[in-house]
């Protein structure tokens, strides 16, 4: 995603949202049509191949000064959105695979759409194009990744796009998209695995620390935004302001409420998974709200996370459990006397689960998969609140006397009751209105009209409807309680 103005914003289409690098997650090379995608892909190569010259150590100020490279001016900021769907076969509504259908989609956007595609060995597992990319989650979820865009009337034009191609090729396939957040029907059993090496160093790890992490991997899709900040102390208002309100974000975006055919008990059920996939990468981060936080504290955070994997000579190697730290002292028993680059780096910071990641830029991970409208309206709330100085100040002030009991409170109540949930003298409802308010008028201020795509939002905050609350309505009153339904009236 590389641009002339925002050459630091490049991971937001290389990087994906569930512990994965797309610039180097599996792919042993790019394969480039046309020179254009060679430029796009050079980087995404480069990191994968293995340092041959002799570097100096990694100190921690150099993984610090990594993060803070992301820091621009406010004309350069960019808006980089991504959304993932669940595939599924007409008639039997099963999930896709990788050799019938996942394979096909994928070279059909290269051979119609001029795509260029993602190799990992002999598999293709992905797609790039113009700073886009399409990629694979652990069980087929299919995610477009998109470019660093000037505002939000390209993010859904980008959207529009993409979903008409794949859906061109889908007919033919005779497979769909699922616009939800967590798979209603399907088991991780029944869902076929994609050849991606990356994710079979984390399948085999992730029953280890928890119970939800094969959910997490097979069973959920998202929305997220990935947001640009101008210095350190623009971070750190975000990063805070964001982190607070995240949980009212997933309240309103609240569009997985089944599980294995019934009502799960949640509204937010790919957000409930996360309370138990792996405590050491995943959690409320309550020392963001410390005096001291900033880009240090973060890349010590990081340090302490453990590691999946080492990339080298085209091969994952498995290193589950083990110390960044270690590493960095040459220490790792798998690699005595190796210490990391800057690209292990990158790839250890895609594997911390938080609400808000920080790379060189930030990520909003809070919501739900969801429709075309959901899709454009996520992107727009954080857009609204903070890309706006005012907008900023004001949600600063919203939740500027939250204690750390309630942001956790939230950040686990809200997967069961969505804007349902009680919070001091109202419900969070109220949070939401307010904040979908701020938003709006944040983007008002842009003044690029784009405030019309939260107006869904402040219908749902206004009513206190969200999408799970819709389904499960239609799953009693009009489905017979037939999950079913789900695959004709939420499909792409």
């Amino acid at each position: 995603m590389t641009s002339a103005a925002t050459a630091s914003f490049v991971p937001t289409a290389l990087i994906g949202s569930r512990g994965r690098d797309v610039s180097r997650r599996g792919t042993t090379h790019v394969a480039a049509r046309r020179e254009p995608f060679r430029r796009a892909a050079s980087r995404a190569v480069a990191v994968l191949a293995e340092a041959k010259a002799v570097a100096p150590p990694l100190t921690k100020n150099d993984l610090v000064d990594y993060l803070a490279s992301g820091c621009k001016p406010k004309e350069n900021w960019r808006i980089g959105t991504e959304h993932e769907k669940f595939g599924f076969q007409l008639g039997s509504l099963k999930p896709i695979e990788y050799e019938a259908h996942v394979q096909k989609l994928l070279q059909a956007l290269v051979d119609r759409f001029d795509w260029a595609p993602m190799m990992e060995g002999e598999f293709i597992i992905g797609a790039l194009k113009d700073g886009q990319s399409v990629t694979l989650e652990p069980g087929g979820q299919f995610e477009l990744s998109g470019a660093p865009l000037v505002n939000l009337h390209q993010t859904c034009a980008e959207v529009h796009s993409h979903l008409y191609q794949v859906k061109t090729v889908c007919k033919e396939l005779g497979v769909a998209f699922l616009g939800v957040g967590f798979q209603p029907k399907w088991s991780v059993e029944d869902t076929p695995v994609m050849p991606k090496g990356r994710y079979k160093v984390m399948k085999k790890y992730m029953p280890t620390v928890g119970t939800r992490g094969l959910d997490m991997m097979f069973r959920t899709c998202t929305i997220q935004v990935n947001l640009d900040f101008k210095d350190e102390e623009d971070m750190i208002r975000k990063f805070r302001t964001s982190l607070a309100l995240q949980p009212i974000a997933t309240a309103l975006f609240a569009n997985s409420p089944f599980c294995d055919g019934k009502p799960s008990g949640s509204k937010s059920l790919r957000s409930k998974v996360w309370e138990d996939t792996d405590a050491a990468r995943t959690g409320t981060l309550a020392w963001v709200f410390e005096p001291d936080f900033g880009f240090e504290k973060y890349a010590e955070y990081i340090m302490d996370v453990p590691m999946y994997f080492v990339y080298r000579e085209g091969k994952y190697v498995d290193v589950t459990g083990q110390s960044w730290r270690d590493f960095m002292e040459g220490k790792l028993p798998q690699f005595p006397g190796v210490t990391p680059t800057l690209d292990d780096w990158e790839q250890h910071l895609t594997t911390a689960f938080p609400e808000v990641r920080l790379k060189r830029y930030m990520e909003m991970r809070g919501g739900d998969g969801g429709s075309w409208n959901n899709i454009c309206a996520l992107p727009a709330l954080w857009v609204g609140l903070l890309y706006d100085a005012q907008a900023l100040a004001d949600a600063e002030a919203l939740v500027s006397d939250w204690t750390a009991e309630e942001r956790e409170y939230l950040r686990t109540a809200v997967t069961k009751d969505a804007l349902q949930t009680p919070f001091r003298n109202g419900t969070v409802q109220d949070v939401a209105i307010e904040m979908c308010r701020i938003a709006k008028e944040g983007l008002t201020r842009r003044g690029a009209n784009e405030e019309n795509f939260v107006d869904s939002l402040i219908e749902m905050a206004n009513t206190g409807v969200t999408g799970s609350d819709e389904m499960l309505e239609k799953y009693v009153n009009k489905w017979g309680m037939n999950i079913d339904k789900i695959y004709d009236e939420y499909v792409f």
